[in-house]
C-alpha cells in the first residue's frame, strides 16, 4: 500500500538515511522508534510528504489517502470544531465548499456542475460527514455544545482531541501519527488505544508510550545506523528481544545451536504471553513465525539509573491532613486531601487536572503554601524531587561537572572523578560533561536532574511527569530503578507502563477530597464503581 524505494537523506556531512527500502502493508501498525536524533519525525514528514528526500522516493497506492495527525495546534483555529473535523477528509471537504461556493453564487451555469459534485459527494458519504464526525468527537470526549466553538477557542488538551478526530476521520488507508498520545488523558489514550488494535487500514506511529506501542503495533521499525529494519511483534518484544540477542553476542563462546534454542524458546514464551492477551499483535501476527536471524541485538545505549539509599527510612513517612489548594486566580485544585503514607508505599499521585498534583507536590516540598491543612515528614525520611517544570534548577552558566558539585554534600563527593561517575551514568562523558547546563536539551536536563537524585541517595523520591522528554531508553532504565527501588516513590506520569509497573497505591486528588485505594493502576482505572464515585467527586 505504502513503500519507500532507495531513499536517502543527508544534511550536510551527515547522513541520516541510507538506501531505505520498506513496505507498509494493510493491516499492520508500525511503531517507529530510534534514539533521540535518529530521524523518526523526519521519516515521518518525508512520509507525508512534508519533506522531501535527498534521493529516493515514497509510493502510495494510487486511489488510497492518507491521513496525518497535525502536529500544528492552531492549524485550524479559523474553523468551527466539527469543521475541522471534517477537513481530516480534504477531497471530501475540497468538494463541500466547492458546493458551499457555487450555492452561494448560484446561477443557471452552475447547476450541472453542482450536480456533478453533489454525485460524487454522495459517493463518500458527505451528508452524513457531520453526524459522523460528531459521533467521533463525542467519543473523544467533546461534548455537542462545543461542536459549534471555534478552535481558537477551546483549551491545548480538547484541541490535541480534535485534531486526533481530524486524523482519523473519514477512515483514511494510511494514518501517519507523530507522538498521539502527548496531552491526552488515560481515558482518551485507551479509547484510542482499542480503536487502532481494530482498524484494519495501515498505521504508521512514533511514540514513546510503550504502553501504547504495545497494545497497538504489530510491528516495530528500529531505525539505527541510517537504516530502517522491520520487526514483527510490539515494542516489549523487539526491547526483550534486542537485549537477549546483546547478551548472546557478549558471549562468544556459546554454541550456535544452543543460542539458537535460547532464542527460540523466547519466541514460544513470549508467543505464548500474546495470544492470552487483548492486542492487536495476536490477531495480526504469529510470532513463532519468526527467523531466529531476524532478531539482532541493538546499539541503542541505555542511562545507568540507580538510586540509592543514604538510609532506611521508618514507618512514618509522610501525613497530610485536610491540605486543600487553588490556584493563584481562586480556582479550586483539591480539597481535604487525608494521607497517611507508610513504609514501602510506591503512589501514583493523579488527577483529571495536572495543576492539582503539581500543585500538591509543590506545597509538600515546602514551595508553595496551601489554602487549608498540614503535612509532616517522617523524622528518618530524606526526600528528593524531580518537579515538571525543572527551568529554575538551569539558569547559571556553568558546566555539567560544575552544576552537579552544588549538590555534593561532602568533600569526597566534589571530586571530580566521582562527580563524572554520576555523569557517565546518565551517557555524560568526556566533553558531554563539560556542556554549559544552559544549553540542554529538554531530555538532557531530565537526565541531569536524575544525576542529582541520584547523588542525594533519598529514601522518599517524589516525581512529576518524569518521563517529559525522555526518549525510550531513558525510559525503560528509569521504570526498571524505580521498581527496584527499596524507599518510597511518589509519581504523577502520563505514562501507563510506568504507573502500571511501579505504583502498588493510587491516590487522586479531586475538588471533593482523595480516593486512596492499594491497587495497581490498571485495576483502579477499570473498576466500575470507583468510576462512578470519581465523576461524582469532580462534578460541579
Amino acid at each position: 500500500m505504502l513503500s519507500v524505494s532507495n531513499l536517502s537523506v543527508q544534511f550536510g556531512k551527515r547522513v541520516l538515511f541510507d538506501e531505505v527500502n520498506v513496505a507498509f502493508t494493510q493491516g499492520n501498525c508500525y511503531g517507529i522508534i530510534g534514539a533521540n536524533g535518529a530521524g523518526k519525525s523526519t521519516f515521518l514528514k518525508i512520509l507525508a510528504g512534508q519533506m522531501d528526500p535527498t534521493s529516493g522516493h515514497v509510493h502510495l497506492e494510487p486511489g488510497k489517502r492518507m491521513s496525518i495527525l497535525e502536529q500544528n495546534h492552531n492549524s485550524a483555529d479559523d474553523f468551527t470544531v466539527l469543521e475541522a473535523v471534517v477537513m481530516g477528509n480534504k477531497p471530501l471537504y475540497e468538494i463541500k465548499k466547492e458546493i458551499d461556493a457555487l450555492y452561494a453564487d448560484y446561477d443557471d451555469k452552475n447547476a450541472d456542475r453542482i450536480g456533478e459534485l453533489q454525485v460524487k459527494f454522495e459517493e463518500m458519504n458527505g451528508w452524513n460527514a457531520d453526524s459522523n464526525a460528531a459521533a467521533l468527537l463525542s467519543n473523544l470526549g467533546i461534548s455537542a455544545d462545543l461542536h459549534s466553538t471555534l478552535m481558537s477557542e477551546l483549551d491545548s488538551k480538547l484541541k490535541v482531541r480534535v485534531l486526533l478526530a481530524q486524523a482519523l476521520f473519514g477512515n483514511p488507508d494510511v494514518l501517519i501519527m507523530d507522538e498521539p498520545t502527548n496531552d491526552l488523558d488515560y481515558e482518551t489514550i485507551s479509547w484510542l488505544e482499542n480503536f487502532l488494535a481494530d482498524y484494519e487500514n495501515t498505521v504508521i506511529v512514533v511514540s514513546h508510550d510503550r504502553h501504547f506501542l504495545d497494545t497497538v503495533c504489530t510491528d516495530i521499525g528500529d531505525i539505527d545506523f541510517g537504516k530502517l529494519n522491520l520487526y514483527s511483534g510490539n515494542y516489549t518484544f523487539w526491547y526483550e528481544s534486542s537485549q537477549l540477542a546483546a547478551r548472546q553476542r557478549a558471549q562468544q563462546n556459546k554454541k550456535a545451536e544452543e543460542k539458537a534454542k535460547e532464542l527460540q524458546e523466547f519466541i514460544a514464551r513470549f508467543s505464548a504471553n500474546v495470544a492470552k492477551s487483548k492486542q492487536a499483535t495476536s490477531r495480526k501476527k504469529m510470532l513463532s513465525k519468526l527467523k531466529i536471524d531476524d532478531i539482532k541485538p541493538s546499539s541503542r545505549r541505555y542511562p545507568a539509573i540507580i538510586f540509592d539509599r543514604e538510609r532506611e527510612a521508618g514507618d512514618q513517612i509522610l501525613n497530610v491532613e485536610g491540605l486543600s489548594a487553588s490556584t493563584d486566580e481562586g480556582e479550586l485544585l483539591f480539597s481535604n486531601v487525608n494521607i497517611n503514607l507508610a513504609k514501602g508505599d510506591k503512589i501514583a499521585i493523579i488527577s483529571r487536572d495536572s495543576r492539582a498534583t503539581s500543585a500538591f507536590y509543590e506545597i509538600i516540598n515546602g514551595n508553595k503554601k496551601a489554602d487549608k491543612g498540614t503535612f509532616q515528614w517522617g523524622i528518618t525520611t530524606t526526600q528528593s524531587y524531580l518537579p515538571a517544570d525543572n527551568s529554575g534548577f538551569f539558569t547559571g552558566n556553568i558546566n555539567l561537572v560544575d552544576w552537579l558539585r552544588q549538590y555534593a554534600k561532602t568533600e569526597e563527593e566534589r571530586e571530580e572523578v566521582y562527580i563524572r561517575g554520576f555523569l557517565g551514568k546518565m551517557l555524560f562523558s568526556g566533553e558531554e560533561a563539560l556542556k554549559k547546563c544552559t544549553v540542554l536539551s529538554g531530555g538532557e536536563k531530565v537526565r541531569c536532574m536524575l544525576s542529582r537524585m541520584m547523588l542525594m541517595r533519598a529514601n522518599v523520591l517524589m516525581l512529576d511527569e518524569p518521563t517529559n522528554h525522555l526518549d525510550l531508553e531513558s525510559i525503560t532504565a528509569f521504570n526498571n530503578s524505580l521498581k527496584n527501588f527499596k524507599g518510597t516513590v511518589m509519581l504523577t506520569t502520563h505514562d501507563h507502563e510506568f504507573a502500571q509497573t511501579v505504583a502498588n497505591r493510587i491516590i487522586e486528588l479531586t475538588p471533593k477530597g482523595n480516593i486512596d485505594r492499594y491497587s495497581t493502576f490498571d485495576e483502579y482505572m477499570s473498576d466500575k464503581t470507583l468510576k462512578d464515585q470519581r465523576n461524582k467527586m469532580y462534578a460541579n
